[in-house]
């Protein structure tokens, strides 16, 4: 089974490309990292009480407010859910402050959607796909490209795009909330630039920057590409027969290990150049 790792940026499109690679006639299983890590910091679970210990006593408004709707131990007596907003208030963004408060979260969130994204894994080999999108946003900084055979980067030529959009899709966002996580990612332009080194058929970038039909087009001309460099026929090989497709995914891992010690070797040669 091959995965594709699909990642991004905020407000570049990746979930429209998603829903496109999940609809026919490419009908992709998808493993969604957001909604998984919805999933792991809901009330009552493990994640969740770890960020409401965490945070909850210098962020008042961190779970969301008591109503008729809402009672004061939430549904079910588990809690009341998390403040979003909030929460996003005290890890978006570049100061130093954020930057511990995002680390404190990733620490929490991660390591719970990694084990339930290995569960994902799991059920869609065995009911026989013959490739799997990981949608990942932090694909690249948590080390999911390592097990990907093709990376897919959705990006966009112009920052200001990404601003547009975000605040078009999340109207309560101020022009400064919207810059702040915008900056608390990495910059997607790099992102395309280090699938790009990947190599043909390794990695390739979904230009996003026009309209719905445009992007269509784009995830079209990757797909056909994907499939050129993987074909179908041979992943369904290598799920017939288990010790081939555990030795391709060993050499994928060992591939994949070997291009980002070419990234980190090119990052250097450009630092050095500075």
């Amino acid at each position: 089974m091959l995965f594709i790792g699909l990642t991004g940026s905020i407000a570049t499109g990746k979930s429209t490309v998603s829903s496109i690679l999940s609809s026919p006639p490419y009908s992709l299983p998808i493993i969604d990292s957001d909604i998984l890590a919805r999933k792991v910091v809901e009330p009552g679970t493990p994640g969740y009480n770890a960020i409401v210990k965490h945070f909850g006593p210098t962020t008042p408004d961190l779970l969301v407010p008591v109503s008729d709707s809402m009672p004061e131990d939430g549904v079910d007596g588990k809690g009341r859910p998390l403040n979003r907003p909030a929460l996003g208030r005290r890890v978006f963004g570049d100061g130093e402050e954020q930057k511990t408060n995002r680390g404190v979260l990733n620490g929490i969130v991660h390591p719970a959607v990694r084990k339930e994204i290995y569960k994902a894994m799991l059920r869609n080999y065995l009911s026989g796909h013959w490739a799997v999108v990981l949608d990942v946003p932090l694909l690249f900084e948590s080390g999911w490209d390592k097990l990907s055979g093709v990376v897919m980067v959705v990006a966009v030529t112009d920052p200001e795009i990404q601003m547009k959009r975000l605040m078009e899709r999340d109207p309560h966002l101020s022009a400064e909330d919207a810059k702040n996580r915008v900056l608390s990612q990495t910059d997607v332009r790099l992102k395309a630039k280090r699938c790009e080194a990947r190599g043909k058929g390794k990695g390739v970038v979904v230009w996003n920057d026009g309209s719905r039909e445009e992007l269509k087009a784009n995830v079209d001309s990757c797909l056909a590409e994907i499939r050129r460099s993987s074909p179908p026929w041979w992943n369904w090989l290598c799920l017939l027969c288990p010790p081939l497709g555990v030795a391709a995914g060993t050499w994928v891992y060992w591939q994949n290990i070997k291009i980002n010690q070419r990234w980190q070797e090119m990052e250097l040669k450009e630092k050095a150049r500075l």
